[in-house]
């Protein structure tokens, strides 16, 4: 018979009367969420899988400090942006992901349960994410925070491999996720598909070097520009060359962004009620 060492922290893996005696006392909720989009030829296109095992990882964390942390199913499909070029891509507009996530926010406090924190790993869901936030602020008072995980990853890269080396293998299709996935999905990643390093394309029309998506410069300045990211990428990768990437380095950035997310739990229920 199969033994459960560790406490269960998926509302999926609840049964009906364990969650009946775990949601009376309010217990911390991270909401996953993700995309499934071109991630490189070498990383799996589900990007949510990475920010649903950090939030798995933290609610073990933060329940073994005494905060009891629970996972919401995942959202695995992000807001649609840049990259609807990539056949096996699936995205939602920002209209229909802000309802998901308006209608998740309003079964969960329908029972009382406040206590929820975003985890986000898309650029393009955090649109979505601040809309359906404000409007519950605006019309309860109530706060519900987000963590970007790849936006915060970027910020720690140069702490543990030092800035010159953090300049060079930041960006899409290379670090933080592609460090993180050699961590926690060591099978998923093909290290014989990582590409050579690449260069941010120019676009053609204007003759002008594209610096991120959707941006080209001239003469110094931005320029907004509605492209894909297969006219500013290659094959999903940007500046970053995923070559420096390494599993040593994806286990300190999960550490560290499994640490700053139990802590930030236990941090927000010890303020709100």
């Amino acid at each position: 018979m199969a033994s459960h060492t560790s406490p269960k922290v998926h509302m999926g893996t609840l049964t009906g009367d364990e969650g009946r005696a775990i949601y009376a006392s309010n217990p911390v909720i991270l909401l996953p969420m993700g995309s499934q989009e071109d991630q490189g030829p070498h990383a799996p296109m589900g990007d949510y899988l990475l920010a649903e095992k950090i939030a798995e990882l933290a609610a073990l964390r933060a329940t073994g400090m005494g905060t009891p942390t629970l996972v919401a199913p995942v959202i695995p499909f992000g807001g649609a942006d840049f990259f609807g070029a990539m056949v096996g891509g699936i995205a939602l507009s920002e209209a229909t992901l802000t309802a998901v996530i308006r209608e998740m926010f309003a079964n969960l406090h329908r029972h009382n349960l406040t206590r929820l924190i975003v985890i986000n790993g898309h650029g393009g869901n955090v649109g979505p994410i601040q809309v359906a936030t404000r409007e519950v602020h605006r019309a309860t008072g109530m706060l519900i925070p987000s963590l970007y995980l790849w936006r915060i990853g970027y910020g720690l890269l140069p702490g543990i491999i030092g800035a010159e080396k953090s300049a060079a293998v930041s960006g899409h299709g290379a670090d933080p996720l592609t460090s993180i996935g050699m961590h926690l999905f060591p099978e998923l990643i093909r290290r014989d598909m990582i590409p050579a390093p690449t260069r941010l394309k120019r676009n053609a029309a204007l003759d002008l070097p594209y610096t991120a998506l959707g941006a080209a410069s001239f003469d110094g300045a931005e320029i907004g520009l509605p492209t894909e990211y297969d006219e500013v990428y290659t094959k999903g990768v940007a500046k970053g060359d995923p070559n420096l990437s390494s599993a040593e380095t994806g286990a300190a950035l999960t550490e560290q962004l499994v640490t700053i997310t139990a802590k930030f739990a236990v941090h927000f229920a010890g303020r709100v009620g």
